[in-house]
């Protein structure tokens, strides 16, 4: 990969993190719900996710995926629900404001954030397609694929780790503002609504 191609895909890449989605939302809500410290560490599980979807197209699985009805359906599917999932939790999370929640309360482990943020981008079925779609524009096919791929994935993991961490620390900074019960109530709903929006948008995504 030459200098100027991935100026070019840098670019692109701050324009795909920047777009808001589902990862957005998650890592907004991570924001709100555990502060910026605890809550950025769901977006190592995004970029877990972004890199899982960048490997299925790597090795060639995206073709099958993108051929197979029942195998796009079936992830698509599982998205969807995921999402939802999150939204119902989200909706019914006890009010608690950051600026007074309880130090020693159990806190949600760092293992489980991570894991919720692969599975909000490994079962989105648009980051697949999206990869397949754009990685061969910026892919030298006579030149070694494997450090080009690297590359792609480092620069992915760049540009997604400073977007997210404008995403929760808004979140985890300006939200926190809100700290009547009530408030915080309106903000886990407002965000479990999100979760479910963004799935009902994932559900009516159909392969080009």
């Amino acid at each position: 990969m030459t200098l100027e191609t991935w100026l070019a895909f840098f670019v692109a890449s701050w324009i795909i993190s920047i777009s808001p989605g589902s990862g957005a939302i998650y890592a907004m809500s991570c924001g709100l719900n555990h502060g910026f410290r605890r809550g950025f560490v769901g977006t190592i599980g995004l970029i877990s996710g972004i890199w899982t979807a960048l490997l299925i197209v790597a090795i060639g699985l995206g073709a099958i995926l993108s051929a197979s009805s029942h195998a796009f359906t079936a992830l698509k599917w599982l998205g969807v629900a995921y999402l939802v999932y999150l939204g119902i939790k989200q909706w019914r999370a006890p009010p608690m404001p950051l600026a007074t929640t309880d130090t020693n309360a159990p806190q949600i482990s760092a293992r489980t954030l991570i894991a919720k943020g692969w599975a909000v981008n490994a079962t989105n079925p648009k980051g697949i397609v999206f990869m397949m779609a754009v990685m061969p524009q910026f892919i030298d096919a006579h030149a070694p694929l494997l450090p080009q791929y690297l590359v792609i994935a480092a620069t992915f993991a760049f540009t997604d780790f400073v977007i997210m961490a404008v995403y929760t620390g808004f979140a985890a900074k300006v939200l926190a503002f809100f700290k009547t019960e009530a408030q915080m109530q309106t903000l886990n709903r407002i965000f479990g609504s999100l979760f479910v929006l963004a799935a009902s948008a994932l559900a009516t995504f159909k392969r080009s």
